[in-house]
């Protein structure tokens, strides 16, 4: 069971990704935690990366895919994974496909986390941060007891700058321009599956394993 986790910033689908691989017993993969990964066990591939990270420059797609699929080669990932974070574009997609079809393999789905812009700047908005202990709440999901204060440690609570709305705008932006054409690469190898985002977690959860209950069936 090969999942790829789409949806915009803020949609959830790092949650979902979580939940996933708990359900399954399969690994959750995010490009970001394989690159520390590499890097703090100096592998070639890590290095190779730390030179274009060390220049603030972009690891190039063939090098992502390289440790991508030098992670998916491990023996935890025999029953599948989930990828989180990776495919961000077209030529990465191409990229990883490419690899996928040459190793005699494919991704079986590609789970879209639907949720329309307005909400997810509302989601993103309402988020406060402890800057003190890290604790993090939602002003109408999990308000914390007093208002603007840290139920944990008594510190002030602040809106991050990377939730403020201009901020999430922008990342959006990005989304929109970049990844969200993977919708219709995916869509057209037939393994894309959408699921309404603006549910409860819970919810959204259990409507991806509907999903994933049709591929034990087929």
């Amino acid at each position: 069971m090969k999942i790829i986790m789409l949806g915009a910033p803020g949609a959830g689908k790092g949650t979902q990704a979580k939940m996933i691989a708990d359900k399954y017993q399969i690994p959750h993969i995010s490009t970001g935690d394989i690159f520390r990964a590499n890097i703090k066990n100096g592998t070639e591939l890590g290095m190779e990366a730390k030179k274009y990270m060390d220049q603030g420059l972009l690891v190039p797609d063939e090098l992502t895919v390289k440790i991508l699929l030098d992670r998916v080669a491990q023996p935890d990932c025999e029953n599948g994974y989930v990828l989180d974070g990776f495919p961000r574009t077209i030529p990465q997609a191409e990229v990883l496909d490419k690899a996928l079809v040459e190793l005699g393999d494919a991704i079986d789905y590609a789970i879209n986390v639907d949720v329309p812009d307005e909400n997810i700047i509302n989601r993103m908005s309402g988020r406060r941060a402890c800057l003190s202990c890290g604790a993090t709440y939602h002003i109408v999901h999990i308000p914390p007891k007093t208002e603007g204060v840290c139920d944990k440690c008594g510190q002030p609570l602040v809106l991050r700058d990377d939730d403020k709305p201009e901020t999430v705008k922008n990342r959006l932006n990005v989304y929109h321009e970049q990844t969200q054409p993977l919708i219709d690469f995916y869509s057209a190898k037939g393994v894309l599956r959408t699921v309404d985002g603006t549910v409860d977690m819970q919810d959204v959860f259990n409507a991806i394993v509907e999903i994933l209950k049709d591929a034990g069936n087929n």
